[in-house]
């Protein structure tokens, strides 16, 4: 069960009273108006146990549900009232009933979601602060849910064409550790009481099986070693580039990551620059949810060219990572003056791209399965199995 904590660092001013300890999160309750000034005068982030299933599950509807609610003239507080009352979900609830404690403690609604960062990211505060400043504050949600929505489109369209390649592949890793382990022994002793010489192919089989079981001890620990030092060398920052740098470079999925990357920069520029967000702020936050150092690295030195009084696309000009065509549009929509509209087009494009990539990966993805799996399954098998048919032969000549 999801349960918010406070974080007792020191990052809270010393000179404003402490904080009320958090209600649990099984029965949290309305906040009460003595609760009120405490929740708003704490600057504190708290910490949310469980907190990605909270942003899987409930974030998007929650930004959509307050935008309509608002939308059709209800307040703020009204809105969030309504939502705190009918969350099903415990740890989600009790945030709603600090977020509320805190904007009717006098708080922006952006200062109360900027306190729980695992569940609102930089991007969404952003959004909701520039909301606020500009005055179309539902009109900010609405956007923000819809690109929430097509983010969690494109994501899992993405992973569903990834879920089964992977269980497949997985799957074949099993049978073949499985025969290696358990069925290539009884050959093995089957054969040492024939005699004679074995074929090459039968012959590394055994060994290989002999090698893998009689070090079994050495072998597991030195793959979970190799495997948290390759984490943690990923997690590094020359190890991140040096992966994404390579992906890139994939000759299919290469393509892939980048339209999906660029689609996504897009669809967020396009809705953080109609929502008011800065140039400068909304290219520093974009850029980091490309998902991509690479591609990052490309937008944060357009950036660079644009504080220092250039163009968005005088930046991205030589950058090999992203594709020419995308750079000419947003050419294009800079000098147009609608470069919010040109990004939205650019979205459109490659998000259209990235599914049609993805049907024809999977179409593809079942026979290519089929042939690697008869390879290596049928190749133990025929390995096994060679020795027999060679007697079997010698003994019909025999005969």
């Amino acid at each position: 069960m999801p349960v918010v904590t406070r974080n007792t660092g020191t990052s809270a001013q010393p000179s404003r009273p402490a904080a009320a300890p958090a209600r649990p999160a099984a029965a949290p309750a309305r906040p009460t108006p003595g609760d009120t000034a405490a929740a708003a005068s704490s600057g504190r982030v708290r910490h949310v146990h469980g907190a990605g299933k909270i942003v899987k599950k409930d974030v998007g509807p929650f930004t959509r549900q307050i935008a309509s609610m608002m939308s059709s003239g209800m307040s703020l507080v009204t809105s969030l009232s309504a939502l705190h009352d009918q969350c099903d979900s415990p740890g989600f609830r009790a945030i709603q009933a600090d977020l509320l404690a805190t904007i009717e403690g006098g708080a922006p609604f952006s200062d109360a979601l900027a306190r729980y960062p695992q569940i609102f990211n930089t991007l969404y505060v952003n959004m909701v602060r520039a909301g606020e400043r500009s005055g179309e504050f539902a009109l900010t949600l609405k956007r923000l849910a819809l690109m929430m929505e097509s983010s969690a489109k494109l994501t899992r369209k993405v992973k569903g064409a990834l879920t089964y390649p992977v269980v497949v592949m997985s799957m074949a890793l099993l049978i073949t550790f499985g025969i290696i382990t358990f069925v290539v022994p009884v050959f093995a002793s089957m054969y040492s009481d024939f005699g004679g010489t074995l074929p090459l192919p039968t012959l590394i089989l055994l060994k290989l099986s002999n090698g893998i079981r009689h070090n079994f001890l050495i072998i597991t620990p030195v793959v979970v070693v190799a495997v948290y030092l390759f984490r943690r060398w990923v997690r590094s920052p020359m190890g991140e580039w040096a992966i994404h740098a390579r992906l890139l470079r994939a000759p299919v999925m290469g393509v892939l990551i980048q339209k999906v990357a660029v689609a996504r920069f897009s669809r967020l520029l396009s809705q953080m620059l109609r929502s008011g967000v800065p140039i400068l702020e909304a290219l520093s936050l974009v850029a980091k949810a490309t998902g991509n150092r690479v591609i990052e690295h490309a937008i944060m030195e357009s950036r660079r060219n644009v504080e220092q009084g250039g163009t968005i696309t005088s930046g991205l000009q030589d950058k090999k990572c992203l594709p020419k065509l995308m750079i000419r549009m947003v050419e294009a929509g800079e000098k147009s003056g609608r470069l919010d509209e040109m990004l939205d087009n650019i979205a459109d494009t490659y998000d259209d791209e990235v599914e049609t990539m993805l049907a024809t990966l999977t179409s593809l993805m079942e026979p290519l399965l089929m042939v690697f799996l008869g390879v290596v399954i049928g190749g133990i098998v025929v390995a096994l199995f060679l020795p027999l048919f060679k007697m079997s032969q010698l003994v019909s000549g025999a005969a």
